[in-house]
Formats: C-alpha cells, structure tokens, sequence
C-alpha cells in the first residue's frame, strides 16, 4: 500500500502541471534557505550616495531610501515571508484538524456546539476574519501569525469534519471502538491516516492563501514591523514611490504571485495526480433526538443463569424532520452459550441495526434505550463506558457484512488485530504480534506470519473474513455476531466460512448471532431462528421447524420466495408484493398487513403482539394458527399473479 501511495504521489508530479510546479516551488524553498547567506549584506548595507535610485546594472531594481539594494531585500525576505506562511498554515491546520475531530474527540453533545461554530465561522471570509484577529491580537508578526492560523482553521476545519464523517462510520471504525480503542488513539491510527491525503492537498494550498494572507496584513502594516522586512512590507514601501521606481513595488509583488502561486499549483498538480478534490461542504441541519412514544407492546424475557446475553423492549430512534423515527421497536431476545441463533428478514427490517445496538455502536444522534439489556450478566444501560468497552472489547466480537470496509486499509492486519491484545490485556507490541499471527493461523489463513504483514487489499475475499474472524478471537469472545458473513463470496468459500463459525462455537462454547438475507443459510446453519420485520421480531422459532411449522404469513412468505431444486424454471421467481413501510411512518396496526392475504380490519387497527404458544415458539399475528395450517395462502406474486 506504501508503495501505491508513493507511486500515486509521484505520478502526480510528473506531469507537466506537476513538474512545473515542483520547480517554482523547489526554487522558492531554496532562495528561503540560502538568499539570506548569500545577499544579507547588500540587503542590509546603506549608501547615502544612491538613496532612491532606479534600476541599473548595479542594482536591477534600484534602491531604496537607504540606498540598500531592493532586489537583494527581496531575495532576503523570501526566508521570513514562507517560514510565517508555513507557521500560519501549521497553526491553522493542526486547529482546524482538532476542531473538525470534534465529534469523534468529544462525541455529543460538545461535539455538536464545535460543529455549529465552525459553521458559523466558515460563513465569514478569511480576510475579514484574519483583520479581526489582528486587531484582537496586536500589531506586529506574531499578532499577524496567531490572526492568520486562527482565520484559516474554520475552512480547514470543516473540510476535516466532512471527512471524517466519511471514515467515522466505516466498519474498521466501528470494529475499533468495539475492540475499546480509545478517541485520541481511534482519531489518530484509524481515521487521521485514511484523510491524509485530501488533508495534506488542502494544507498545501492554504500555504499559498497564507502567504498572500500575511503580506496583506504586512502592507497595511499590521505585519512585520521594522527593522524585520517581508514582501509585504517592502510592498507598502515601495508603493509611496512606485511612479519613481516602479520596480521598488512590482519586485516584492512579483516575488509574492510567484510564491503563492508555487504552494497552489503543487496542490492542485497533487490533487489531479491521485484524483483527490476537497469535497463541496455544505451546512447541515440538526434536529433533537428524542426516541419518541413505544410503539410495541414490551416483550417480559424470563430469567435463565446460562443466558449469555438478555434483550429486553430494545429500541432505537433517531430524529427526523418530522419528528422521531424508531426504525428498531421493542425487540426481546435471549442467547445462551454455545447456541446459534439466525436473525433473517428483509432489508431496511432492523437486523443489522439490533446488533449495532446490542454492541453499543449507535452514534449520535441515535438513541438506545431497553428495559433490560444485559450480557453476561452485566447491565451495559447503567454500567461505565470504561467497562463496557472492556467487557465487549474482550468478550463480543463483530464479523461485520464487508471485511474490506471493517479493516483499516492503512494498518497491516497484525496490527490491527494486536491493538485489541495491547487495548485489553495488557499486552506489549512482541506479544500481541505472536498473538495475532497465532489467531490467524487459528482461523486456517496460510503462511499467517507473513500475512500478519500484509494489507488488506492483499488478501482475498474469504481470506479477509477469516482474519475478521480472527480478530474477533483475540480475547475470550461468548458472543460473537456474524452480520452478513457470507454476501459477495462464492459457494465455496461461503461454506468454509460458516463451517469456522460452527467450529469456533464448538470449541469455546460460543454463542453466535448470524444475521443473513439467505434463509436457506440460516436453518441449515442455526438452532433457532428470529423472522425481523419492520423493526421488530414477528416470529421465533426452531430452525428444523422453519419449513414445516412456520406460522407468521411473512415466514411463509420468505420461504416460499427461496427458489430449490423443485422450483418450475419456466416460471418468474416468486416475490413478497408490495415493500416495507416507511420507519418515519408506521401504520396503527400489523405492518405485514397491507402485504398479506390474511388481514382483516383487526389487523389493520391493532398490531398483534408477540406470545409464545406451549411448545416455546413465539408469533406476532392474529392469524397464527390459520397461517400455520397446510394450504394457507402465501403472500407471493409469481409474474403478476398473486398466490
């Protein structure tokens, strides 16, 4: 992956956009490091016999009203006008770094009054802010240096938030915080370097507005005072005398356009190199979080000792421009150890968000509220967030849908699974190393010790899983959730994946929540099974009983719309009518009811709730025992036609 990047980056300055630009800027860096060795001494010498003259073969610019030879102070200045551009831009973009992390440094609701200030400070020009600022900070450089950083953050800083939003809710993220990585060290190994390229680009070009910034300020003579001399001042000098000696004005201002325009192409070269642009930042809109009314019956879960994990009435909402919306409402599951439960159901009906839930990877503004949400035995509602994150950190781990997304690609996979040995117990960089190579090899990757090694783009697909899987194995894990492990892999690998779930579960006792679209996968693969849909569990049931004893009409429904062997190849492929209803808006009965060939006015007014029958199954439907009977009808269209 180095190697990629350097290749990118020096792609970018061969071209001739880039070449160019490397050179002025090479040859501005240099007058910076050795003018002041080499002219200081015409610069600084007066000669009272050649006060104002103009250019000659002597001096090409003339002199000024000291008889110092101006093209030699321009020269001179170049040190002292980039090093106060690059301290500027350095304070500048290491505030606007540290106000853009805000959210993932401070959560909310600090985080949320960081953002709406720099939203209002973004709104104001840079130049306006940095005149401000002088005159709060006081003439002179280091009241210019301080007003300059200090106007150029808020842009840096909401280009920082737009990008870190962009990697603070990718799957390695979330995966970090669940492993208990701190903010600073989450800010810093896993989302800082995956922006440091559009980071470093702007920061390049900002450069450039510095300097213009600072010689502004230094021609108004709010900058560098005498006897120090910037371009900018030397600007302002030579300008009461420009119809005398032109050249006393147009070489500093030459001097600064051919600067400022060194930092800004060498930032755009490298922006059009590795295909990078700042994003377009436009202010967003923060609405309150108020999870809002409960909108099912809550679902009392009995007590069990050898229950690993105990979900009680588990709600999430979020808010929306027309109030609160619940997508995930009143969900109670029980998991003991060494048991495989399967959540299925269709997309948007609230799987993946149960099991964010549970691990307690909601962000803000979401809210997560249960009656009793315990895992092993601890209340992670009332317990410290230090604990939490060790408990799960240590005993839950996440195979999360897509392992490229949920790996870090600018960390090798050792070390991403040595930081939750390092985070959790207590390990030093040697052991938690030796430990991630023998987690890969305990999840039969070839050749782990070299692995460890690589990237994840270097490893294949069921490759990446299996480190995923891995990493999840670093502590003691009872629970482990498996959220779409198999999507995007062939039939091969998809099975060599599930059969090291099954195997891990055997061997530890480890109870395993997979959440699938493929309800074929899930009965072969699971003792139970939770059918989800809109937002909640609508049936509970024995995996060997899915097929035969099914008796929600959406379970029925699934499985009818699951092609086999048997299926008729001439005929369209079953599907469910109709679509799930809107999370901001649902109905005041069953929500399967517009979709079902059962409902009747009770279904439509009143949602059904959630029992279980003799033999411990549960159902929510008011039809139960008729959708259950062979010959029931079965909500599906095959080519327009209902069955």
């Amino acid at each position: 992956m180095e190697s990629r990047s350097a290749a990118r980056w020096a792609g970018a300055l061969r071209s001739p956009l880039g070449v160019t630009a490397a050179v002025l800027l090479a040859a501005v860096l240099l007058l910076a490091v050795v003018a002041p060795v080499l002219w200081s001494g015409a610069a600084d010498a007066p000669d009272t016999t050649r006060i104002l003259q103009g250019p000659s073969a002597a001096h090409w610019a003339g002199t000024d009203a000291l008889g110092r030879d101006i093209l030699s102070r321009v020269l001179v200045a170049t040190r002292l006008s980039v090093v106060l551009a690059l301290l500027a831009t350095a304070i500048g973009v290491l505030a606007g770094i540290l106000l853009g992390s805000a959210p993932v440094l401070l959560g909310s609701p600090a985080g949320r009054w960081v953002t709406a200030a720099v939203n209002i400070a973004v709104a104001f020009p840079g130049l306006l802010l940095a005149l401000f600022f002088a005159v709060v900070f006081g003439v002179g450089t280091s009241g210019a240096l301080l007003a300059i950083g200090v106007a150029v953050a808020p842009g840096f800083a909401r280009l920082t938030q737009t990008l870190v939003a962009g990697v603070a809710g990718r799957d390695f993220v979330a995966a970090a915080r669940l492993a208990g990585v701190g903010r600073v060290r989450l800010l810093t190994r896993h989302v800082l370097p995956n922006i440091a390229e559009p980071l470093v680009i702007n920061a390049t070009m900002t450069a450039g507005s510095c300097l213009l910034a600072f010689a502004g300020l230094s021609f108004l003579g709010m900058g560098v005072q005498a006897p120090a001399y910037d371009w900018g001042r030397m600007l302002g000098d030579g300008l009461s005398g420009i119809y005398a000696n032109p050249a006393a004005a147009l070489v500093p201002g030459a001097a600064v356009v051919v600067a400022g325009l060194a930092f800004n192409l060498c930032g755009e070269a490298i922006a059009k190199g590795v295909g990078m642009r700042a994003p377009v930042v436009r202010p967003g809109r923060d609405v309150g979080a108020d999870l809002g009314p409960d909108l099912a019956p809550p679902v009392a879960v009995p007590a069990d000792e050898d229950a690993v994990l105990v979900v009680e009435n588990l709600r999430v909402g979020f808010p929306g421009p027309d109030g609160p919306v619940t997508p995930l409402r009143g969900v109670s599951l029980t998991m003991r150890r060494g048991e495989t439960v399967g959540i299925v159901g269709e997309s948007g009906s609230g799987k993946s968000l149960t099991a964010l839930a549970i691990a307690r990877l909601v962000d803000d503004p979401g809210r997560v509220h249960a009656d009793r949400l315990e895992f092993l035995g601890e209340d992670l509602t009332t317990a410290r967030s230090r604990e939490v994150r060790r408990l799960l950190g240590t005993s839950l781990a996440m195979v999360f849908q897509d392992p490229m997304t949920s790996f870090n690609p600018a960390m090798r996979i050792g070390r991403q699974l040595a930081e939750v040995a390092e985070q959790h117990q207590g390990m030093d960089r040697r052991r938690a190393w030796a430990h991630a190579v023998d987690r890969l090899r305990a999840v039969r990757i070839p050749g782990a010790a070299r692995r460890a090694a690589q990237y994840p783009h270097e490893f294949s697909g069921g490759m990446r899983q299996r480190a995923m899987i891995g990493m999840g194995l670093m502590g003691s894990p009872a629970l482990l959730i498996a959220d779409e492990p198999t999507t995007a892999l062939d039939a091969t690998v998809q099975r060599q994946v599930l059969a090291l779930l099954d195997a891990v579960r055997a061997a530890d006792d480890v109870a395993v929540l997979l959440i699938s679209h493929d309800i074929g996968v899930v009965r072969e693969t699971c003792a139970r099974v939770l059918v989800m849909y809109a937002g909640r569990i609508v049936e509970d049931l024995p995996a060997a009983e899915l097929r035969t004893s099914a008796r929600h009409p959406y379970t029925r429904a699934l499985l009818a719309a699951v092609p086999d062997m048997t299926t008729d190849r001439e005929r369209p492929l079953a599907v469910i009518p109709g679509r799930p209803p809107d999370p901001a808006r649902w109905p005041a009965g069953c929500a399967f009811a517009p979709r079902c060939g059962l409902a009747d006015d009770r279904c439509r007014d009143v949602e059904p709730p959630l029992l279980s029958d003799d033999r411990s199954r549960r159902v929510a439907c008011w039809h139960a025992d008729v959708a259950g009977r062979p010959g029931a009808p079965v909500a599906v269209r095959i080519g327009g036609v209902h069955e």
